[in-house]
């Protein structure tokens, strides 16, 4: 007769459950890479992100920001991203696991009378279907169609629950021959360790497999088309030279040299942080994209990318920060952007005269509210489809994304698609959530660099460089002062900015003296308020305080 074989346990179930599920999401890894279908993990934690509270979102954001800073582990919005989507991919483990475990409970349990690859069936059904219905319906950067993406999912949600009741059967015996003497039933336990043995060797291959050929896939992807956005018509050779290649920042006469260690005056695209509330940034293809205006308007309009480019373009030096910057952090950066005036391109929008707000939309689900008072006041708002003279990139907005001064980059959706007239201010995607309602940028000064290592020497005294930089919106910088140690305040020397909505350089050459010193810097805007010296956190309106940094001389 068969024989006697106890069940496993929820610990196994839950080991079970991790060595399978872990070759689920290598599967849907490399599925993505090949045909281009969603990468499940990622569309769910969005849809999370989107649906949570806001007072959890901020709060996980803080986190995330503060392990970064505490432990210095790279550049900010890189890391954040890495660190999300590591989330994201130990978020939907842990769903299998518990899965799993609860599965092989209800069959050690016999609460149904089932076979248990049928119960298996059943369980990856019932984590699949909500798992397909969130990645279809928010995913924005899968190449697969609905339909294909869809299937696909299911498909891998049942292939996953039928293993999971196999193993369930291997490892109770329920596979043995009928003809099962008792001696085999001694060995069992060894067997099912053998099993465990194999299977843990067989998953690690399929992840090893997924995970590897996946990641070789999309680097060679990223190589090979640095700056075709979004499978938009490709452009001429030579249109594809970013405009800094040859071209000199309109301060490059400027004698003030900054500080060795000073942050670069422009910030290279790839090196330009990069904060949205996608794991991955949506796909839009130029020919398949019109920017659509509808609401407060005679007629529902829509506008090509070729047609807002033959506006007359206006370019732009912008210093852009995120809201979520703490003291001297790198979430900012300074770019050059061309696009065309909002302004100018309203005056061919017939909109109705009680209009008072434009809701912009993003293929992102993102929204934010504009003032049309603030566009027709300011010719500076544009809508932006290039940074550094060539189209925007998939992360940084492509195809257009709006630049509003003096504002952070919360207020400023990209991946823009939709612009409707309305006659009443609402709340945005942020500030829904908790964070500001202007969102107005806060004066802020920053030390890079103490650069003990570069001493200067004139006649017979040394001088430590110390530089940073110093940023107010649109509102300029007028002064910007150091302390060291319990000292006196003493100015620092400006360089001229890149243009009026830009971080300005400044450099202080300071005495040298052994020992330990603690260096500190402040700012007073163009209009001569002084910087908020009282430490504040990044919410809701963002950081202030003094930067301030020891260093052993």
């Amino acid at each position: 007769m068969k024989p006697s074989q106890p069940y496993p346990s929820l610990r196994i179930g839950a080991l079970v459950g991790a060595l399978v599920t872990t070759a689920l999401i290598a599967v849907f890894f490399l599925a993505a890479q090949v045909a281009g279908t969603p990468f499940v993990p990622f569309d769910v934690f969005d849809w999370m992100a989107r649906v949570l509270p806001g007072a959890v979102i901020t709060f996980g954001i803080d986190i995330i920001v503060g392990l970064i800073r505490t432990f210095q582990l790279g550049e900010t919005s890189g890391t954040a991203k890495l660190a999300e989507q590591i989330m994201a991919v130990v978020g939907l483990g842990l769903t299998g696991i518990v899965a799993s475990a609860v599965l092989f409970e209800v069959l050690r349990r016999k609460v149904v009378n089932v076979p248990p690859t049928f119960a298996g069936l059943i369980a990856g059904i019932v984590v699949g279907m909500p798992v397909t219905i969130i990645s279809i319906t928010g995913n924005r950067s899968a190449e697969a169609s609905v339909f294909v993406s869809g299937v696909w999912i299911m498909l891998a949600f049942v292939a996953w629950g039928l293993a999971l009741g196999w193993i369930f059967q291997r490892l109770t015996g329920q596979l043995q021959p009928a003809t099962a003497t008792d001696t085999l039933a001694a060995v069992q336990p060894i067997d099912r360790r053998s099993f465990l043995v194999q299977l843990g060797g067989a998953t690690a291959a399929i992840t090893v497999v997924g995970a590897g050929v996946g990641s070789l896939l999309t680097r060679r992807t990223s190589s090979a088309a640095p700056v075709l956005m979004a499978e938009s018509t490709p452009m001429p050779t030579e249109e594809r030279i970013a405009w800094s290649a040859n071209n000199s920042l309109p301060n490059a006469a400027d004698t003030l040299v900054p500080a060795p260690g000073t942050r670069s005056e422009f910030t290279a695209l790839d090196l330009h942080y990069r904060i949205d509330i996608n794991l991955q940034p949506p796909v839009v293809r130029e020919n398949e994209w019109t920017l659509n205006f509808s609401g407060l308007i005679d007629e529902p309009q829509q506008m090509t990318l070729a047609q807002i480019r033959a506006y007359e373009p206006i370019h732009q030096f912008v210093t852009l920060a995120c809201i979520s910057n703490s003291i001297g952090g790198d979430l900012i950066g300074t770019q050059r952007w061309t696009g065309v005036s909002l302004k100018t391109l309203l005056a061919d929008v017939p909109y109705q005269p009680n209009t008072t707000y434009l809701k912009i939309s993003s293929a992102d689900s993102f929204d934010e509210y504009v003032s049309l008072d603030l566009i027709m006041q300011d010719e500076r708002v544009m809508l932006a489809y290039e940074w550094d003279g060539l189209p925007l990139t998939e992360e940084h907005g492509f195809p257009l994304r709006i630049y509003i001064p003096d504002h952070y980059g919360m207020k400023q959706p990209k991946w823009i698609t939709d612009i409707e007239f309305v006659a009443a201010w609402s709340e945005g995607y942020w500030v829904r959530r908790g964070w500001d309602r202007d969102a107005l940028m806060r004066a802020t000064s920053v030390i890079d660099t103490v650069a003990v290592d570069d001493l200067v020497r004139v006649n017979a005294s040394q001088f430590v460089p110390i530089g940073g930089i110093a940023h107010a919106g649109d509102r300029g910088i007028s002064k910007v002062e150091v302390r060291v140690d319990d000292g006196e305040w003493t100015e620092a020397q400006l360089r001229q900015p890149i243009s009026s909505t830009t971080w300005v350089i400044w450099r202080y050459d300071w005495p040298f003296e052994a020992g330990d010193h603690t260096f500190a810097v402040r700012c007073v805007e163009g209009n001569g308020i002084p910087q908020i010296e009282e430490v504040a956190g990044v919410r809701p309106s963002g950081a202030t305080g003094i930067d301030s940094v020891r260093e052993s001389i």
